[in-house]
Parts: structure tokens; C-alpha cells; sequence
């Protein structure tokens, strides 16, 4: 089974799941006896029988894990690289908390987000009473109204979830692109976290030794915006031209001031010439991720609150004008 047929698995199984290989690989357990003990929830479970299914067709794990959809095209590249350099003890914890980092972040979000749902689906109960009780408004249309602006709300979250994912994936560069990256908050966030992303890969894949010009390649797999995706790659055909990586990314778009450009350029050319590269890049990736994080902790106080104030609004300007509390007199009077 091809594994671009899997969606990945949420955060918290991965981060599950790496906890375990970590923690077996470190008792010393081989990677084959490690699988055949692994606990794991669905849907990963029915993804970990059949990428055993695969390994005893002899298989390589790290194929075979990416075929089931047990792994991430990148997981399987780091694990293999990891093997082949010897114990992956270490790219499991990486990978452990790098997924417990996300996965706690998006609990926090949705946590967050929880009473303020609540108090929507409150709020449209409430909204047509008065009508309702006023007479109106009948039973039928008491429960349209609660409907109606549910089924907008989804269409609207649905399209421009959809519409955002849809224009972003576009290689070519676009006035609407060019908006979207625009926006306040979500825009310079969203470029912020693809550059993230493309370092933080990076530096995995070289601290679990692979090659610079291998490495490139995967690393920009994870790179979802399709402009900054364009515009990335050009770093490798300048590092087989023999440029260093800081004389590679120096210039391009999207390493700028919104993104730390100027310190990531120092912390690379700190790094190559110490041969620290990737400790360095894991550095200036921790201080993008710990800056981002703040943003979203920022972002998961401040949602609910403007959330609450639009929904009292509407609230008040549905009892106000909805003639249960205040009558209208009728027009032949």
C-alpha cells in the first residue's frame, strides 16, 4: 500500500510512538523485537500490521514503515539515515519531542476554543426564543434558525480552509498569494513556520548524517508554501555550484528580518566553520519554535475573548431585533 494514500498520523500517536522506539532502542532491544513489542493506538495499529507484514517480505523497516503509513516520507529518511549511522536512539527522542511540542500545542488551541464553541451553539439556542415565544416564528423555524448559521459557518471554515490550502500549494507567485502571506498575524506566521520547518528538517537529517545535497531535497518536502518551496530550491544547485549554505541562502526570499534571516545566516556560518552545523541549526530552529509558540499561546488567550464579544454582540442585536422582549406594534394601528 503506497503511503501517499495515508494522511500522517495525529501528533500525539507519532509523539506516542517515538516515546517507545526511543526508550526500547535505549534498553537495546533490536529494531525488529522494538516493532514486534510496540503498543499503539488505532489508526496506527492497523499501519504497524501491516508495515510487519511488509518487513517480512523483506522490506527495509524505514520502506516499509512509510509504505503502511506508519511513517512520514521524512521519518522513514531520518530512521534510515539513523540506522545506517547506528543507533537511532537519538532521532526517536528528537522526533518524540518534536511531536509532543506540536501536539500539545494544538491541545492548548483546542482546549481554548472548547467554551467558546459552547457558548456559539448556546447563543443560537437562545438567539430565537424570543420570536419563538412571540409567536413569530414557528417550531420548524425555530430550528432553521439555530440550522442555518451553522451550515454557513461550516461552508465558510470548509471553503477557506480549502481555498487557503488550494492557493498556497501554487508554485507561481500570485496577487492572491501575495495577499494571503500578507495578512496580518497569519500571514508573516505562516511564512515564519515553513522556513522553520525547512531548518528544523535540516538539521535532523544532517545530525543523523546524511549529506547536505540529500538532505536539501527532504527538507524542502516539508516545506508546504509553494512560493517559498520555489524559492528554496535554489539553494542546492548553488551548493553544487561550491557555495557554503550561508553564501547559498543569503539573498533569497523569505530569509529576512520576519524570519530571524540574519541570525540564522550567523548561526550557519558559525556552525560551518566549527563544524557545528547542525547543533546550530537545531539552536536558531529552537528560538523560531519557542518564538512561534509564544505567538500561538497569544493567539489561544486572545481567540476566545473576541470570539465571546462577537457572539454577546450578535446575541444582544438578535434579542433587540427579534421581537420577543419587545413587541413590534403593528402597522394597522
Amino acid at each position: 500500500m503506497n503511503q501517499s494514500l495515508h494522511k500522517p498520523l495525529p501528533y500525539r500517536l507519532r509523539a506516542e510512538l517515538y516515546i517507545q522506539l526511543a526508550q526500547m532502542e535505549i534498553a537495546g532491544l533490536p529494531f525488529d523485537k522494538a516493532f514486534s513489542l510496540l503498543e499503539v493506538a488505532a489508526p496506527a495499529k492497523s499501519r504497524l500490521v501491516e508495515m510487519k507484514k511488509l518487513t517480512a517480505r523483506g522490506i527495509d523497516p524505514a520502506k516499509a514503515g512509510e509504505r503502511s503509513g506508519l511513517f512520514t516520507k521524512l521519518e522513514a529518511r531520518l530512521i534510515r539515515a539513523a540506522l545506517s549511522a547506528g543507533s537511532p536512539a537519538v532521532m526517536y527522542r528528537r522526533l518524540a519531542d518534536f511531536y509532543t511540542q506540536r501536539s500539545l500545542q494544538l491541545s492548548l488551541m483546542k482546549s481554548r476554543m472548547m467554551m467558546p464553541a459552547l457558548v456559539l451553539l448556546m447563543a443560537l439556542f437562545i438567539q430565537p426564543l424570543p420570536a419563538l415565544v412571540g409567536g413569530s416564528i414557528s417550531a420548524t423555524g425555530y430550528v432553521m434558525h439555530i440550522l442555518r448559521p451553522l451550515i454557513v459557518l461550516a461552508l465558510l471554515f470548509f471553503g477557506a480552509r480549502w481555498l487557503w490550502h488550494h492557493l498556497l500549494h501554487q508554485a507561481q507567485n500570485s496577487p492572491l498569494v501575495t495577499l494571503l502571506l500578507r495578512l496580518p498575524l497569519l500571514g508573516p506566521l505562516t511564512v515564519r513556520r515553513n522556513v522553520r520547518d525547512f531548518f528544523e528538517s535540516l538539521a535532523l537529517m544532517l545530525e543523523a548524517g546524511m549529506s547536505m545535497l540529500d538532505a536539501l531535497p527532504a527538507a524542502l518536502d516539508t516545506v508546504e508554501v509553494g512560493v517559498i518551496n520555489r524559492a528554496f530550491s535554489q539553494i542546492a544547485p548553488r551548493i553544487e555550484k561550491g557555495a557554503a549554505l550561508a553564501g547559498a541562502i543569503a539573498g533569497l526570499a523569505y530569509i529576512n528580518r520576519e524570519t530571524s534571516g540574519e541570525r540564522l545566516i550567523e548561526f550557519v556560518t558559525t556552525g560551518e566553520a566549527s563544524g557545528t552545523l547542525p547543533e546550530m541549526l537545531m539552536r536558531h530552529t529552537r528560538m523560531e519554535t519557542d518564538a512561534i509558540n509564544g505567538f500561538y499561546q497569544q493567539l489561544a488567550e486572545w481567540m476566545p475573548r473576541i470570539f465571546y464579544g462577537l457572539i454577546v454582540l450578535w446575541m444582544a442585536y438578535g434579542l433587540l431585533t427579534g421581537g420577543g422582549f419587545m413587541p413590534k406594534v403593528p402597522k394597522d394601528l
